[in-house]
Protein backbone atom coordinates (compact mmCIF):
# COMPACT_ATOMS: atom_id res chain seq x y z
CA UNK A 1 0.00 0.00 0.00
CA UNK A 2 1.16 3.52 -0.80
CA UNK A 3 0.00 6.98 0.19
CA UNK A 4 0.93 10.50 -0.84
CA UNK A 5 3.11 12.49 1.55
CA UNK A 6 5.66 15.27 1.06
CA UNK A 7 5.09 15.54 -2.67
CA UNK A 8 5.10 11.90 -3.73
CA UNK A 9 3.99 8.34 -3.15
CA UNK A 10 5.46 6.59 -0.13
CA UNK A 11 5.10 3.13 1.33
CA UNK A 12 2.45 3.11 4.02
CA UNK A 13 4.74 1.19 6.36
CA UNK A 14 7.52 3.78 6.23
CA UNK A 15 5.64 7.08 5.69
CA UNK A 16 6.06 9.39 8.67
CA UNK A 17 4.52 12.67 9.81
CA UNK A 18 6.27 14.64 12.56
CA UNK A 19 4.99 14.21 16.11
CA UNK A 20 5.07 18.02 16.20
CA UNK A 21 2.65 18.36 13.28
CA UNK A 22 -0.03 20.87 14.25
CA UNK A 23 -2.69 18.54 12.92
CA UNK A 24 -1.69 16.05 15.63
CA UNK A 25 -0.91 18.36 18.53
CA UNK A 26 -3.86 20.79 18.30
CA UNK A 27 -6.11 19.50 15.49
CA UNK A 28 -5.03 22.34 13.20
CA UNK A 29 -6.03 20.88 9.87
CA UNK A 30 -8.78 20.28 7.35
CA UNK A 31 -9.77 17.20 5.40
CA UNK A 32 -12.01 15.70 2.75
CA UNK A 33 -13.35 12.20 2.24
CA UNK A 34 -13.88 11.35 -1.42
CA UNK A 35 -15.57 8.23 -2.76
CA UNK A 36 -13.47 6.17 -5.17
CA UNK A 37 -15.24 3.62 -7.35
CA UNK A 38 -13.21 1.18 -9.47
CA UNK A 39 -10.24 3.52 -9.55
CA UNK A 40 -12.19 6.73 -10.23
CA UNK A 41 -13.10 9.52 -7.83
CA UNK A 42 -16.57 11.01 -7.43
CA UNK A 43 -17.32 14.77 -7.22
CA UNK A 44 -13.64 15.58 -6.75
CA UNK A 45 -13.94 19.16 -8.02
CA UNK A 46 -16.56 20.00 -5.39
CA UNK A 47 -14.54 18.32 -2.66
CA UNK A 48 -11.40 20.25 -3.57
CA UNK A 49 -13.32 23.53 -3.61
CA UNK A 50 -14.54 22.80 -0.08
CA UNK A 51 -11.04 21.80 1.02
CA UNK A 52 -9.83 25.22 -0.09
CA UNK A 53 -12.74 26.97 1.67
CA UNK A 54 -12.03 25.11 4.89
CA UNK A 55 -8.32 25.95 4.68
CA UNK A 56 -9.10 29.64 4.19
CA UNK A 57 -11.54 29.56 7.08
CA UNK A 58 -8.89 28.06 9.34
CA UNK A 59 -6.26 30.54 8.14
CA UNK A 60 -4.08 27.90 6.50
CA UNK A 61 -2.11 28.64 3.32
CA UNK A 62 -4.11 28.04 0.15
CA UNK A 63 -3.63 24.39 -0.85
CA UNK A 64 -2.16 23.65 -4.28
CA UNK A 65 -5.22 21.97 -5.76
CA UNK A 66 -3.28 20.77 -8.81
CA UNK A 67 -0.96 18.88 -6.48
CA UNK A 68 -3.92 17.50 -4.55
CA UNK A 69 -5.46 16.24 -7.82
CA UNK A 70 -2.17 14.59 -8.79
CA UNK A 71 -1.94 13.01 -5.37
CA UNK A 72 -5.50 11.65 -5.55
CA UNK A 73 -4.93 10.25 -9.03
CA UNK A 74 -1.65 8.59 -8.01
CA UNK A 75 -3.07 6.99 -4.87
CA UNK A 76 -6.24 5.75 -6.58
CA UNK A 77 -4.23 4.39 -9.51
CA UNK A 78 -2.01 2.50 -7.07
CA UNK A 79 -5.06 0.93 -5.38
CA UNK A 80 -8.01 0.61 -7.80
CA UNK A 81 -10.40 -0.94 -5.26
CA UNK A 82 -14.10 -1.50 -6.06
CA UNK A 83 -15.16 1.02 -3.40
CA UNK A 84 -12.72 3.17 -1.45
CA UNK A 85 -12.55 5.99 1.07
CA UNK A 86 -10.02 8.49 -0.26
CA UNK A 87 -8.90 10.71 2.60
CA UNK A 88 -7.23 14.08 1.91
CA UNK A 89 -5.67 15.64 5.03
CA UNK A 90 -4.10 19.12 4.98
CA UNK A 91 -2.62 20.46 8.21
CA UNK A 92 -0.69 23.41 9.57
CA UNK A 93 2.49 21.33 9.45
CA UNK A 94 5.37 21.20 11.92
CA UNK A 95 4.75 23.66 14.75
CA UNK A 96 5.38 24.47 18.39
CA UNK A 97 3.62 22.68 21.24
CA UNK A 98 0.88 25.29 21.48
CA UNK A 99 -1.66 27.11 19.37
CA UNK A 100 0.86 29.27 17.48
CA UNK A 101 1.76 27.91 14.04
CA UNK A 102 5.24 27.16 12.79
CA UNK A 103 6.79 28.44 9.58
CA UNK A 104 7.77 25.18 7.84
CA UNK A 105 4.65 24.98 5.69
CA UNK A 106 1.64 22.67 5.63
CA UNK A 107 1.47 18.89 5.46
CA UNK A 108 -0.53 17.09 2.76
CA UNK A 109 -1.45 13.44 3.10
CA UNK A 110 -3.67 11.46 0.70
CA UNK A 111 -4.52 7.86 1.59
CA UNK A 112 -7.04 5.28 0.46
CA UNK A 113 -8.86 2.60 2.39
CA UNK A 114 -11.16 -0.06 0.96
CA UNK A 115 -14.74 -0.13 2.20
CA UNK A 116 -18.09 -1.75 1.42
CA UNK A 117 -21.46 -0.32 0.37
CA UNK A 118 -23.66 0.71 3.27
CA UNK A 119 -27.02 -0.97 4.01
CA UNK A 120 -30.09 0.67 2.46
CA UNK A 121 -31.31 1.79 5.90
CA UNK A 122 -29.88 2.48 9.33
CA UNK A 123 -30.73 3.58 12.87
CA UNK A 124 -29.82 6.94 14.41
CA UNK A 125 -29.97 8.51 17.85
CA UNK A 126 -30.14 12.08 19.04
CA UNK A 127 -27.51 13.23 21.53
CA UNK A 128 -27.62 15.81 24.34
CA UNK A 129 -24.68 17.81 23.02
CA UNK A 130 -25.13 20.69 20.57
CA UNK A 131 -23.47 22.17 17.52
CA UNK A 132 -22.41 25.79 17.91
CA UNK A 133 -23.80 27.52 14.84
CA UNK A 134 -21.69 30.61 15.60
CA UNK A 135 -18.35 28.96 16.44
CA UNK A 136 -15.01 29.74 14.82
CA UNK A 137 -15.02 26.36 13.05
CA UNK A 138 -18.68 26.31 12.03
CA UNK A 139 -19.06 25.11 8.45
CA UNK A 140 -15.41 24.03 8.16
CA UNK A 141 -14.42 20.39 7.71
CA UNK A 142 -11.57 20.32 10.20
CA UNK A 143 -9.59 17.56 11.86
CA UNK A 144 -10.87 18.77 15.25
CA UNK A 145 -13.24 15.79 15.31
CA UNK A 146 -13.23 14.52 18.89
CA UNK A 147 -16.76 15.78 19.52
CA UNK A 148 -17.94 13.55 16.69
CA UNK A 149 -15.98 10.59 18.04
CA UNK A 150 -17.76 10.88 21.39
CA UNK A 151 -21.21 11.27 19.83
CA UNK A 152 -20.69 8.37 17.41
CA UNK A 153 -19.60 6.13 20.27
CA UNK A 154 -22.90 6.99 21.99
CA UNK A 155 -24.74 5.98 18.81
CA UNK A 156 -22.95 2.63 18.66
CA UNK A 157 -23.85 1.97 22.30
CA UNK A 158 -27.52 2.25 21.28
CA UNK A 159 -27.29 0.06 18.18
CA UNK A 160 -27.15 2.97 15.73
CA UNK A 161 -24.63 4.09 13.12
CA UNK A 162 -25.10 7.84 13.44
CA UNK A 163 -25.80 10.51 16.07
CA UNK A 164 -27.80 13.64 15.27
CA UNK A 165 -27.18 17.05 16.83
CA UNK A 166 -29.37 20.05 17.46
CA UNK A 167 -27.70 23.47 17.48
CA UNK A 168 -27.61 25.83 20.46
CA UNK A 169 -31.12 27.12 19.68
CA UNK A 170 -32.64 23.62 19.62
CA UNK A 171 -32.94 23.39 15.85
CA UNK A 172 -32.09 20.23 13.90
CA UNK A 173 -28.53 20.50 12.57
CA UNK A 174 -26.59 17.43 11.34
CA UNK A 175 -24.98 14.11 12.14
CA UNK A 176 -21.38 13.41 13.16
CA UNK A 177 -20.44 12.78 9.54
CA UNK A 178 -23.67 13.23 7.62
CA UNK A 179 -26.46 15.63 6.76
CA UNK A 180 -30.05 14.84 7.67
CA UNK A 181 -33.21 15.16 5.59
CA UNK A 182 -36.85 14.72 6.62
CA UNK A 183 -39.98 14.17 4.55
CA UNK A 184 -43.09 16.13 5.59
CA UNK A 185 -46.31 15.77 3.62
CA UNK A 186 -44.40 14.43 0.63
CA UNK A 187 -41.80 17.24 0.58
CA UNK A 188 -38.11 16.86 1.37
CA UNK A 189 -36.54 19.28 3.85
CA UNK A 190 -33.02 19.68 5.23
CA UNK A 191 -31.58 22.19 7.73
CA UNK A 192 -30.04 25.30 6.14
CA UNK A 193 -26.32 26.02 6.34
CA UNK A 194 -27.17 28.77 8.87
CA UNK A 195 -28.11 26.00 11.32
CA UNK A 196 -24.39 25.29 11.70
CA UNK A 197 -24.29 22.13 9.62
CA UNK A 198 -21.49 21.31 7.22
CA UNK A 199 -22.20 22.07 3.59
CA UNK A 200 -22.00 18.42 2.61
CA UNK A 201 -21.19 17.60 -1.01
CA UNK A 202 -23.78 14.80 -1.12
CA UNK A 203 -26.24 17.12 0.61
CA UNK A 204 -25.62 19.77 -2.04
CA UNK A 205 -26.15 17.31 -4.89
CA UNK A 206 -29.27 15.86 -3.27
CA UNK A 207 -30.80 19.33 -2.92
CA UNK A 208 -30.00 20.09 -6.56
CA UNK A 209 -31.25 16.77 -7.91
CA UNK A 210 -34.42 16.33 -5.80
CA UNK A 211 -35.55 19.91 -5.21
CA UNK A 212 -35.31 19.50 -1.44
CA UNK A 213 -36.05 22.64 0.56
CA UNK A 214 -33.65 24.16 3.08
CA UNK A 215 -35.87 24.69 6.11
CA UNK A 216 -35.25 25.76 9.70
CA UNK A 217 -36.54 22.76 11.65
CA UNK A 218 -36.96 21.99 15.36
CA UNK A 219 -35.22 18.88 16.65
CA UNK A 220 -38.56 17.27 17.47
CA UNK A 221 -39.42 17.15 13.76
CA UNK A 222 -37.74 13.74 13.98
CA UNK A 223 -40.66 12.57 16.13
CA UNK A 224 -43.24 13.32 13.42
CA UNK A 225 -41.46 13.19 10.07
CA UNK A 226 -42.97 10.73 7.60
CA UNK A 227 -39.50 9.68 6.46
CA UNK A 228 -35.92 10.46 7.47
CA UNK A 229 -32.73 9.92 5.52
CA UNK A 230 -29.03 10.73 5.72
CA UNK A 231 -26.55 11.83 3.09
CA UNK A 232 -22.76 11.62 3.07
CA UNK A 233 -19.91 10.68 0.77
CA UNK A 234 -20.06 6.96 1.56
CA UNK A 235 -23.71 6.72 2.59
CA UNK A 236 -24.92 8.47 -0.59
CA UNK A 237 -28.64 8.64 0.29
CA UNK A 238 -29.43 6.23 3.13
CA UNK A 239 -32.88 5.70 4.66
CA UNK A 240 -33.39 5.79 8.44
CA UNK A 241 -35.61 3.08 9.93
CA UNK A 242 -35.25 4.12 13.59
CA UNK A 243 -34.74 7.43 15.39
CA UNK A 244 -34.06 6.82 19.10
CA UNK A 245 -36.96 4.51 20.10
CA UNK A 246 -39.20 5.50 17.18
CA UNK A 247 -39.49 2.94 14.40
CA UNK A 248 -40.31 4.22 10.91
CA UNK A 249 -42.24 1.42 9.17
CA UNK A 250 -41.88 0.68 5.49
CA UNK A 251 -38.34 2.03 5.24
CA UNK A 252 -37.28 3.26 2.79
CA UNK A 253 -40.44 5.25 2.25
CA UNK A 254 -41.50 6.22 -1.27
CA UNK A 255 -39.94 9.68 -1.24
CA UNK A 256 -36.65 8.42 0.15
CA UNK A 257 -36.60 5.51 -2.29
CA UNK A 258 -37.04 7.96 -5.16
CA UNK A 259 -34.24 10.18 -3.82
CA UNK A 260 -31.97 7.12 -3.56
CA UNK A 261 -32.76 6.14 -7.12
CA UNK A 262 -32.23 9.67 -8.48
CA UNK A 263 -28.90 9.98 -6.72
CA UNK A 264 -27.63 6.62 -7.97
CA UNK A 265 -28.68 7.41 -11.55
CA UNK A 266 -27.26 10.95 -11.64
CA UNK A 267 -24.03 9.93 -9.91
CA UNK A 268 -23.62 7.07 -12.36
CA UNK A 269 -24.04 9.42 -15.31
CA UNK A 270 -21.45 11.97 -14.15
CA UNK A 271 -18.51 11.20 -11.85
CA UNK A 272 -17.62 14.88 -11.37
CA UNK A 273 -20.97 16.73 -11.23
Amino acid sequence: MKLWLDGGLQDIESARVSVFDHGLTVGDGVFETVKAVDGRTFALTRHLARLARSARGLGLPEPDLDEVRRACAAVVEAHPVPLGRLRITYTGGHGPLGSDRGDQGPTLVVALGETTRRPDSTAVVTVPWTRNERGALTGLKTTSYAENVVALARAHQHGATEALFANTTGRLCEGTGSNVFVVLDGEIHTPPIASGCLAGITRELTVEWTGAKETDLPLDVLERADEVFLTSTLRDVQAVHRVDARELPGTPGPVTAKAMRIFDERAGDDLDP
